[in-house]
């Protein structure tokens, strides 16, 4: 029998926009934190290996993760909204600054344009929506983790005021940066 869930919060967004900074400032705050990853691993929901990147059977991961959730959960990873989420939190990043951020990182060039095209086109967040649950997105890219911590909380906690701030649809990308959208996705 499936134990009782309170409340399972994805925090969600293309990798480089903040969610482990986020999800250990909310760990600080009392929050219960699981990673995605890490319950992929436990839960046998690895297919095997891409490109450096492990391979999750998200179908599989999204069956077996609400069997062991109890209580009021944080979801952190850029596939926490595909694992049924009661409420979507999508952190978002300036795709100029992401480049930046995922080239620090090491990443392949590659890489680093598909996940910064993804952040343009909003493609986590239209998965998100999709879902048709309550969805919010945070500009994270001139904020500190303990910041994006605080707005996430007062999301959780139902402050009006913070979630008519941060419903979706208010971020457009590609308005941003304008002239330079070459230089983010060529191929």
């Amino acid at each position: 029998m499936t134990p009782p869930v309170s409340e399972v919060i994805a925090l969600t967004g293309t990798p480089g926009t903040g969610k482990t900074s986020t999800a250990e400032e909310l760990r600080k705050m009392g929050y219960r934190v699981l990673s995605v990853n890490d319950l992929a691993e436990e839960l046998g929901c690895i297919l095997g290996e891409e490109e450096g990147c492990k391979v999750v059977d998200v179908d599989a991961l999204a069956e077996r993760v609400r069997e062991v959730l109890e209580g009021r959960v944080v979801l952190e990873g850029h596939l926490s909204h595909l694992l049924s989420p009661d409420l979507i939190v999508v952190l978002r990043c300036n795709p100029i600054v992401l480049k930046e951020r995922l080239e620090g990182k090491g990443w392949s060039e590659e890489k680093v344009l598909e996940n910064v095209e993804a952040e343009l086109i909003d493609s986590i967040l239209v998965e998100a929506l999709e879902t048709g649950k309550e969805v919010y997105e945070i500009d994270t890219t001139d904020l500190s983790p303990k910041e994006v911590a605080k707005i996430v909380d007062g999301i959780v906690s139902g402050d009006e005021e913070v979630r008519r701030r941060f419903r979706p649809g208010k971020i457009d990308w590609i308005a941003v940066v304008g002239d330079r959208i070459d230089e983010l996705i060529r191929h």
